[in-house]
């Protein structure tokens, strides 16, 4: 359903003259309360659909990569990393990495996650795509490096350092990114808890929520 909106708000937006308030209602914002899982989904039902279907497609637990997202992107469709400066530090000069989007995906591997997974139009900027690389992220790590999917600490580690990185452990000479993959894990467990206390209500059809 997400993914059909931003069609339609894409299909519409030559029609700047005609209908600007409909382009305004098409523009993505972050969630207004991003410290509780429950807020965040019901009020953005589309993403809690987007992050069903991404644990039961790859057996992932949906507080883990809703708090890596956090982390990565505070949940901003277009976040960007920093840029890099040259002459002093006083001239912009691209960016520190190719990062982009809801999971600030590197190219090379958004390019292969297509490719593994043949989702040919996914968009970094779409929460549902975005939401469906990191599940499989996460069960490649658990693949590759045996990190249990449910390990938050551990997985932020592999997300950031990558697979090889994290097999030579050179997180172990970066003390802030422990405390960083800390904070993530402290992030998912609280995730966890307001999940489980909401999730029945945020799996009620539209139309049984009518009669509330």
């Amino acid at each position: 359903m997400y993914k059909k909106f931003k069609q339609i708000c894409i299909f519409f937006s030559g029609w700047v003259v005609l209908i600007p308030f409909f382009l305004v209602g098409c523009a993505t914002t972050p969630p207004k309360d991003t410290s509780n899982l429950c807020e965040i989904f019901f009020e953005k039902e589309d993403w809690y659909d987007a992050a069903a279907d991404m644990r039961e497609k790859w057996g992932v637990p949906i507080h883990v990569p809703m708090a890596m997202m956090y982390q990565e992107s505070s949940f901003r469709h277009d976040a960007l990393p920093p840029r890099d400066y040259i002459l002093f530090g006083l001239i912009p000069w691209g960016r520190v990495s190719s990062a982009y989007g809801y999971s600030q995906a590197k190219t090379p591997t958004w390019s292969d996650y297509i490719r593994e997974t043949g989702n040919s139009g996914a968009d970094r900027d779409d929460f549902e795509d975005a939401m469906d690389f990191m599940g499989w992220f996460i069960s490649k790590t658990h693949t590759v490096n045996g990190i249990s999917k449910w390990d938050a600490y551990a997985q932020y580690l592999n997300y950031h350092e990558g697979w090889g990185g994290y097999r030579k452990k050179t997180y172990n000479k970066k003390a802030w990114l422990k405390k960083v993959a800390q904070k993530v894990k402290d992030r998912s467990l609280r995730y966890a808890g307001h999940l489980k206390s909401c999730e029945k209500e945020l799996q009620k059809g539209w139309f049984w929520k009518l009669f509330d």
